[in-house]
């Protein structure tokens, strides 16, 4: 590719819509222009990026599943199915669902789980069809309310996304493995600082699930992990050993006056204590749909005064235990329970509501507390001395709390867990027959008994995965692409085009390296070499090779972008010298 006959247009400023640094250097490097919020256009540049990581991919997948094609539109009748038109319209409302000239709802596709079992309903018979596994590289929709970072978070992408079927969770679990290490193999030819991490299942669902995230300070995840590589976890889904709790100071129970202390911090000042001492009692209201009506219950959550909720963990805790689809779990509003609880001196036997009985949950680490304080349910008041199965009855037992960097972890108390962030690239999900169950999709067994098949789901975001690695390599310069997936491997730049030698050199070269299966870009513009330069180091092609003054020596320098370091072969060696590196990525 010669650029005077491409299209290129860098930018030298910093554009306005860039809030990452990964995202600004897409943008001035000239690989993607933003249509509207959460909506861009990939060009050249990034377009071929792509399709070399598409290919990549499916190298990777070769020999483990089957290519197919999914259509994007989708029979809201498949959703209601499944169980999940509710949850992706009205929970999380992040699909768009249209309606055609027919009176028919259609989803756009944000996920396929559901097409997935329809068209196994048609290819698997008995027992004998099965491990079938399939996936997909094709566009996705997500109705993003805050599309964020680019490409990290936007409302139309690219993704791979692959189902797998089989009639034992043995064979399940070895191709879950399979679909993670080419994964990793992945991550690992990309050259990305990536971990792979225990993670929530949220809408998708299913027993057991991996998330590979690239580590950068702009992803929206939080790891916490072990020095000794045996633990990571997204937080969402961490656990630990509770730091303990020191021993409690009240050796009896009493009531007692505390006016003015509604918050932790208040409270254990008037009485003595440390917060790890106190039980608070959180209101939460829970909102769901039951046989398609909506419906409250009021959820009462008690957990040690120095822990926080996790709200993952506390969602799927309630989800768990309602008859219906829950929609919204939110701390209770104080204009509407102010005049009938002393919010702030809460306890854990709160009388229920002559309609709504509370549903009462109590963290792991607050039903070990002894001796503990907590609310009275009357406006300045506390107790202390408390214990459970004494005072108290101890609520329902649920992993309830955030879980923190510095806590031990479980599998070694000698390892503290350790905190980074991350950008979700790809997640693995054990489905088990949540899916399939639930869509009558079924077998022959070899005994000619109806069976029905488990099954897994494997994501890797396309784009997401290009912008994340934008992230990571970029540097002050700008992109820093690895040469597997580089819009080009190799960058002839003629410092002169007045000088027949530079040009002689540069074209003999070009076509050498094209000849030796060397993807090659030949900068022949005529602008100044200060711009070619910066414009190579701006788009992040891994190698570059300078035609200047010391052409008519018989030499050119060749410089690696990632590292900076030079080098200044003789003109006759520089394919070889390129060949070798590349052949090393």
């Amino acid at each position: 590719m010669r650029l005077s006959k491409g299209t290129l247009v860098t930018r030298r400023e910093t554009p306005s819509e860039a809030d990452t640094r990964g995202t600004e250097m897409l943008l001035r490097a000239g690989f993607i222009r933003q249509l509207g919020s959460g909506l861009y256009t990939t060009l050249p540049l990034m377009t071929r990026v792509l399709h070399k990581l598409e290919a990549l991919i499916r190298r990777e997948l070769d020999g483990a599943a089957q290519e197919v094609s999914f259509p994007q539109l989708q029979p809201a009748a498949l959703w209601r199915q499944s169980g999940r038109w509710d949850a992706y319209t009205q929970v999380e409302q992040i699909m768009f669902a249209v309606t055609d000239r027919g009176g028919r709802e259609l989803a756009l596709a944000p996920t396929h789980e559901e097409v997935a079992v329809a068209v196994a309903r048609e290819l698997v018979g008995s027992y004998r069809d099965l491990p079938l596994s399939v996936y997909q590289i094709g566009r996705k929709f997500r109705d993003e309310l805050r599309p964020r970072a680019g490409l990290l978070r936007t409302r139309e992408f690219v993704m791979k996304d692959g189902y797998s079927f089989h009639a034992t969770p043995e064979d399940l679990a070895r191709t879950f493995e399979v679909m993670g290490d080419a994964y990793a193999r992945i991550l690992t030819r990309l050259g990305a600082e990536w971990r792979a991490a225990q993670a929530d299942s949220g809408l998708i669902g299913g027993a057991e699930s991996r998330e590979y995230l690239l580590l950068s300070d702009v992803g929206e995840d939080t790891l916490l992990y072990t020095a000794d590589g045996l633990y990571v976890a997204n937080a969402e889904r961490a656990v630990s050993r509770a730091h303990p709790a020191p021993a409690s100071p009240f050796s009896c129970f009493e009531r007692r006056h505390t006016p003015g202390t509604s918050t932790v911090a208040s409270a254990c000042a008037a009485l003595g204590c440390e917060a790890s001492q106190m039980i608070k009692n959180v209101l939460y209201e829970a909102e769901f749909l039951e046989g398609g009506q909506p419906s409250t219950r009021p959820v009462l959550v008690s957990l040690r005064g120095d822990h926080s909720v996790n709200p993952v963990k506390l969602w799927n805790a309630v989800s768990a235990r309602i008859d219906g689809t829950l929609t919204a779990l939110e701390v209770a509003d104080t204009e509407q329970w102010a005049g009938d609880l002393p919010l702030g001196y809460l306890a854990p036997d709160l009388p229920d509501g002559t309609e709504r009985p509370f549903l009462r949950l109590c963290d792991g680490a607050a039903a070990h507390a002894q001796h503990f304080a907590t609310g009275a349910n009357e406006t300045g008041f506390h107790v202390v001395g408390a214990n459970w199965g004494q005072q108290y009855p101890l609520p329902e037992v649920a992993d309830l709390r955030q879980v923190e960097a510095g806590e031990r972890s479980i599998h070694d108390p000698a390892q503290p867990l350790l905190a980074a962030r991350g950008i979700e690239v790809g997640h693995i999900f054990q489905l088990g027959t949540r899916y399939t169950a639930a869509m009558n999709l079924s077998y022959t067994a070899a005994d000619g008994t109806p069976q029905t098949p488990t099954m897994g789901c494997y994501g890797l975001g396309v784009t997401r995965l290009a912008a994340a690695l934008a992230e990571q390599l970029a540097d002050e310069r700008g992109l820093v692409w690895p040469a597997v997936i580089a819009p080009y491997e190799v960058i002839l730049t003629v410092v002169d085009l007045q000088d027949t030698a530079q040009v002689e050199a540069a074209e003999g070269l070009y076509a050498e390296l094209r000849a030796a299966g060397v993807d090659a870009l030949l900068d022949d513009r005529p602008s100044r070499a200060g711009v070619k330069f910066a414009d190579a180091d701006l788009t992040g092609i891994p190698w570059r090779v300078t035609l200047g003054r010391t052409v008519g020596l018989g030499r050119a320098e060749v410089r690696e972008r990632r590292g900076g370091e030079t080098w200044e072969p003789g003109l006759g060696k520089i394919t070889g010298f390129l060949r070798a590196r590349l052949g090393q990525r």
